[in-house]
């Protein structure tokens, strides 16, 4: 069974994917590893080599995720750190076949099937790629040279969402469970969170 917010410990998780051994598809998990290292509280960082619907898991529970991953658009020099938001993908989403399930469609999945569980509010960090087809330990000068501002750049999202207040004006739990507070006190079922 999934955990809600009132069992994390953090309100916030910075998720890093991809690869060690793929050049510089290990981008994600070095941003997020130097973000761990600061040890900041409220805030988790995770390592993880999953897609697709695999993610959902991993960010379930908390109040914000910051996803953290290669891009290989081919139209941005190597080291290019790029920012997301969800409404970014929706392009992506309509145009995902039943059989593809690549991260904003899972994600979308996720809001559809358990919104109380899913994060508020999801950013996306990616960093333009060289190389992710060499199976090397090591990254390209570019990509290992972007590390510092995709850091940065994490850093800066993460201010920025601890720092508003839940999206919806329906009042919460002290504890920012996902439960809404009725006028009478008791609980009640919190929808998804609404685009702003």
């Amino acid at each position: 069974m999934s955990k809600g917010f009132c069992e994390r410990d953090a309100d916030s998780v910075v998720v890093g994917l991809g690869s060690p051994i793929m050049c510089d598809d290990a981008v994600g998990l070095r941003i997020s590893e130097e973000i761990e290292r600061m040890s900041i509280p409220g805030v988790d960082c995770r390592q993880e080599a999953v897609g697709g619907l695999d993610i959902l898991p991993v960010i379930h529970g908390y109040r914000h995720a910051v996803i953290v991953d290669a891009i290989q658009t081919m139209q941005y020099d190597p080291g290019t750190v790029l920012l997301f938001k969800e409404s970014d993908f929706e392009e992506v989403v309509a145009g995902a076949s039943c059989h593809d399930v690549n991260l904003p469609t899972a994600i979308k999945i996720g809001r559809q099937m358990d919104p109380e569980i899913m994060p508020e509010d999801i950013r996306f960090v990616a960093v333009e790629v060289q190389d992710i087809r060499t199976m090397s330990e090591t990254m390209t000068p570019e990509v290992e040279d972007a590390v510092e501002s995709g850091k940065a750049a994490v850093l800066h999202i993460l201010e920025e969402l601890r720092g508003q207040g839940p999206k919806d004006r329906r009042p919460r739990c002290p504890c920012f469970c996902s439960r809404a507070l009725r006028r009478s006190g008791g609980p009640a079922s919190a929808g998804p969170p609404r685009p702003s």
